[in-house]
C-alpha cells in the first residue's frame, strides 16, 4: 500500500477518534497493526496537533468570554478551573516523563482499557437515569479531570476524553457541560504535550530513528484537522439529546473483537 494512502487513513482515524471518547491512541495502534506499518511518535504527535487546533473555532462563545469578558467572576472562575486541571495533568506528565513511563504498544492492554471504559459508560448512564445533572464545575471535578487525563496517558485505550467525561458524569455534571469542560482542558493539555514531544524529538533525536517524511506528516495533519472539526461539531450536538451508551457499547464490542483477534 502506498505511504500516502497509509498517511491518509491514519489522519482520518486520528481526526475521528481524538476527541470522541473511544481512544485515539488505541485506534491508531489498532490501525497500524492492521496496515502492517509503524509510525514514529513524532508523526502521531504532529497529526494530533492538527486535530486539536481544528476544534478551537467550535467554542467561539467560551473563547470570546475568555478574551473579552475576563472581568466577569464566572468567566474567571471557569478559566482558572481549566488552567488548574491542565496544571495537574502537566505536573503529573512531567513526573511520568522523568520516570520514563511509556505507553505499551501491544493490543491486549488497549482491549482491557476499552472494555473497562465501555462498561463504565454503561454503568454511569444507568445510574444517571432519572437524576438531574448540574452545570457547575466543582473543584472535585477539576481534580478528577486533571487526574483522569493522567490515567489516559498511562493506559492506551482508556481515552483522555472518555476517562474525564466518565468521572465528570459520576460527580453530577451534565453531558454537554462534561464534554465541553473535558475538551477545553484537553486542548492546552494535548498541545503542550505534543509540543514538548516535538521539541524533544527535534533537539534530542534518537540516533537510529527513521527519517521523517514531512510531506506525509503534513498530509495526515490536514486530514486529521478537517475530520476532527466535523467529528467534534457532531459530538457537541449529539450530547445535547443523547446518552453515551452508544460509545460504551462500541468500546465493549471493539474490545471483544480485539480479544478474539488475539486468540487466532
Amino acid at each position: 500500500m502506498p505511504d500516502w494512502i497509509i498517511a491518509l487513513i491514519l489522519g482520518i482515524v486520528e481526526g475521528i477518534t481524538e476527541f470522541l471518547p473511544i481512544s485515539s491512541t488505541g485506534h491508531l495502534l489498532i490501525t497500524e497493526k492492521l496496515l502492517g506499518t509503524h509510525q514514529t511518535d513524532l508523526f502521531n504527535v504532529v497529526i494530533q496537533c492538527g486535530a486539536v487546533l481544528a476544534v478551537l473555532p467550535l467554542f467561539p462563545e467560551r473563547i470570546h468570554k475568555f478574551i473579552f469578558k475576563l472581568r466577569k467572576p464566572e468567566t474567571r472562575d471557569y478559566l482558572i478551573k481549566v488552567l488548574i486541571a491542565f496544571a495537574i495533568t502537566g505536573a503529573g506528565g512531567l513526573v511520568l516523563d522523568k520516570l520514563k513511563v511509556k505507553l505499551p504498544e501491544e493490543l491486549t492492554p488497549v482491549a482491557w482499557a476499552l472494555l473497562v471504559g465501555g462498561i463504565a459508560f454503561l454503568v454511569v448512564e444507568f445510574l444517571m437515569r432519572g437524576k438531574k445533572s448540574g452545570t457547575d464545575i466543582t473543584w472535585a471535578i477539576v481534580l478528577a479531570v486533571g487526574a483522569g487525563q493522567l490515567v489516559a496517558a498511562v493506559f492506551p485505550g482508556a481515552s483522555r476524553s472518555g476517562t474525564t467525561i466518565i468521572l465528570s458524569l459520576m460527580l453530577g455534571l451534565s453531558r454537554p457541560a462534561a464534554t465541553e469542560f473535558s475538551f477545553l482542558v484537553g486542548i492546552p493539555t494535548m498541545l503542550a504535550a505534543s509540543l514538548f514531544k516535538i521539541f524533544k524529538a527535534l533537539h534530542h533525536p534518537v540516533a537510529d530513528a527513521p527519517k521523517e517524511n514531512w510531506g506525509l506528516v503534513l498530509l495526515a495533519s490536514i486530514i486529521a484537522a478537517a475530520v476532527s472539526f466535523v467529528a467534534v461539531k457532531w459530538l457537541l450536538r449529539y450530547v445535547q439529546s443523547h446518552t453515551f451508551n452508544a460509545f460504551g457499547w462500541y468500546r465493549v464490542a471493539l474490545a471483544i473483537g480485539i480479544f478474539l483477534f488475539l486468540l487466532k
